[in-house]
């Protein structure tokens, strides 16, 4: 039930960061996978990484806030690798600025990328799945699509929004065999969030709210990824299951033994 062999897989926003972990962890475990970036060349080392583990790997150019650009990757993702069961719907951005600054156009730039975006990428991939009846789509959230973090409102509305969006979803195309879930991480470091690590006390604090004490390492999340592909997770559709080592509890320092 947990094999996703021989399935063709869809990933964007696939050429650093947990796209391109999501993209290696299909391709491990036996998925041929289209990858998509703004620019093919961004997409080399992914494409490397799935041809030495054994997958059929079709890089694609492709931009989530430009229509055209979306249909256009997903009919020759189709075409050249077949029909798509799997769809992981990571490409996203963020704008970290304090509420009182973030602009017309930083808001316009965070939300259209990644909900707008999100929704007609999984509009376009999801016309396929329904006319087979079969599809597994896994939307990328984040803990923010639980709890608010200042200096993140355009991003934290958006991943709300994917949260939202994937109840919806899962409503409109159950009945044609596609279920909708939601991937939600905690915080991992990644190429776009890593200044944050650089600064320790920041690390510490964070460390401290979650109850594993550590923050996520990338292969945390392909577990919860493969289980969403694959027809073990069959009966489980509108979910947002938080990846998060237990930040999303509302973890505070525990009461000494004494208090």
């Amino acid at each position: 039930m947990f094999s996703i062999e021989g399935k063709k897989a869809f990933v964007s926003g696939a050429s650093r960061g947990l796209g391109r972990q999501f993209a290696n962890a299909l391709a491990m475990a036996g998925a041929d996978v289209a990858i998509t970036s703004r620019t093919l060349s961004s997409l080399e080392g992914t494409r490397e990484e799935l041809e030495s583990n054994g997958s059929k790997c079709v890089p694609l150019e492709m931009d989530v806030l430009d229509l055209e650009s979306i249909q256009s990757a997903a009919t020759r993702a189709e075409q050249e690798l077949g029909e798509i069961d799997i769809l992981i719907n990571n490409a996203g951005c963020n704008i970290r600025k304090p509420a009182l600054e973030v602009s017309w156009e930083d808001w316009n730039t965070v939300v259209d990328t990644n909900l707008k975006g999100a929704f007609f990428l999984a509009q376009a991939i999801a016309k396929g799945m329904t006319e087979r009846n079969y599809g597994r789509i896994v939307n990328i959230g984040s803990v923010t699509c639980v709890a608010g973090y200042a200096g993140l409102a355009p991003y934290g509305a958006s991943r709300g929004g994917i949260k939202q969006m994937t109840m919806s979803l899962a409503h409109d195309w159950g009945d044609k065999g596609v279920t909708v879930n939601c991937l939600a991480p905690g915080w991992f470091k990644t190429e776009q969030n890593a200044k944050l690590f650089e600064d320790k006390d920041w690390v510490d604090y964070i460390e401290e709210k979650i109850p594993l004490g550590r923050i996520g390492k990338p292969n945390d999340l392909d577990g919860t990824c493969l289980f969403l592909s694959s027809d073990a997770s069959a009966y489980v559709t509108g979910q947002t299951i938080l990846v998060d080592g237990g930040i999303s509890v509302g973890a505070v320092r525990a009461m000494p033994s004494s208090a």
